[in-house]
């Protein structure tokens, strides 16, 4: 079993608030309940701090306890659950193809700016 196996997979809205949380680096729920209302204004505090307390069961993330309003962060690194994410994928619905993937992203569609992003990379990535 891979490493990755270990590793909790989040949720479509456990994803949401991870992306939230990694450039705060670590927040209490009051903060990312704050900074996800200028995307999600229909969310609640109780919403934010109950799926917090889940995410941090899951091993999602890390509580410090040490003040009265408990500080979270992400218990990885945004580019760590990133690949562990693309590896399972990449297992799962490529059977284990890097190359199906890519060519799967890529006829989804990206914008002129992102093709040469990658064609830059790509170029990089020869020398």
């Amino acid at each position: 079993m891979s490493a990755s196996a270990d590793t909790p997979k989040p949720t479509a809205a456990e994803l949401d608030l991870l992306q939230v949380l990694w450039p705060l680096g670590s927040a209490t729920a009051r903060q990312v309940h704050e900074a996800m209302q200028a995307t999600r204004p229909d969310v609640t505090y109780a919403t934010v701090l109950r799926l917090m307390q889940i995410m941090h069961t899951k091993g999602l993330l890390i509580r410090d306890e040490s003040e009265r309003s408990h500080v979270y962060a992400p218990a990885q690194p945004q580019d760590s659950l990133q690949t562990n994410l693309i590896r399972d994928l990449m297992q799962r619905a490529f059977a284990g193809s890097a190359k199906a993937l890519v060519l799967a992203a890529l006829k989804s569609g990206i914008s002129k700016k992102e093709r040469a992003e990658i064609e830059k990379l790509l170029k990089e990535d020869d020398k």
